[in-house]
């Protein structure tokens, strides 16, 4: 995907997928364009290696979700997703998926690498629940995991590497009574204060280690700000997340959430 500044808006200058991603391109909203992703048969299975590349020329501002969680099917085969993104100066790229659902037996891994230039701006959110918990699979899965590179004018300000591995001991035990787990990265001068207000929130919250959803965030050396969210369901953590990136509406001309949650 090529997203580029055309006047006051931005527009798809160029997209190709192929199985098993289709991506579906809105009309753009306010000056932001919005793209969604989804999967045939709604998920990936063994073997599917999911390539993604991201171009948003300067001044743009593009949104990039999905049209549902990611749900990963069991098979003894791998599945696998990599994703790319340049982001030039003064634009703005939000990453806002559904969280990855990695069924009992699925092995899955993923790898986020963001170039961006120095006034370049990104929203990035990675999250993923248990498994099918309703029906009894809870951290059942074989392998997870998810690994982020933010790099700025080619020096690297966040990197982020989860595993979660059954082999490792009983993931289950460790995570307790949590399902969800989400990590957020918000950078750039365009976001800067709602990173810093993020920030103080979470430093007034109140420790209760009776809590059902659990937030923690910290600076990051360009004013920017990481986000842990980790609570027992997808709609507890995304109301959590949806409360606290309110400040993108403006930004993409709408509430990205408003027929999710």
């Amino acid at each position: 995907m090529v997203f580029s500044r055309n006047a006051e808006r931005t527009v798809l200058e160029r997209v190709f997928a192929s199985s098993p991603v289709k991506l579906f391109s809105t009309r753009s909203v306010g000056t932001a364009c919005w793209v969604y992703s989804a999967t045939l048969g709604g998920g990936l299975v063994g073997g599917d290696a999911v390539r993604m590349t991201i171009d948003v020329g300067a001044g743009a501002c593009a949104l990039l979700a999905t049209q549902a969680s990611t749900k990963v099917y069991r098979s003894p085969r791998p599945a696998s997703q990599h994703m790319t993104a340049a982001i030039n100066n003064d634009a703005l790229l939000a990453v806002l998926p559904d969280p990855v659902v990695c069924f009992a037996g699925a092995h899955f891994s993923q790898e986020q690498h963001y170039d961006l230039s120095a006034r370049a701006n990104l929203v990035l959110v990675d999250w993923m629940t248990s498994g099918r918990h309703a029906v009894g699979e809870r951290w059942a899965f074989r392998h997870y995991g998810s690994r982020i590179d933010v790099r700025r004018s080619g020096r690297r300000l966040f990197y982020d590497h989860v595993r979660l591995n059954g082999t490792d001991g009983n993931i289950a035990e460790r995570f307790a009574g949590f399902d969800v787990c989400l990590t957020a990265v918000i950078t750039g001068p365009l976001v800067s204060s709602a990173a810093k207000a993020i920030v103080q929130a979470a430093a007034a919250l109140p420790i209760d280690k009776h809590s059902d959803v659990v937030i923690s965030a910290w600076p990051l050396p360009d004013d920017g700000a990481i986000v842990r969210i980790a609570g027992p369901g997808a709609e507890q953590v995304g109301a959590a997340l949806r409360e606290r990136l309110e400040f993108l509406r403006d930004a993409l001309g709408d509430d990205p959430w408003s027929r999710k949650w």
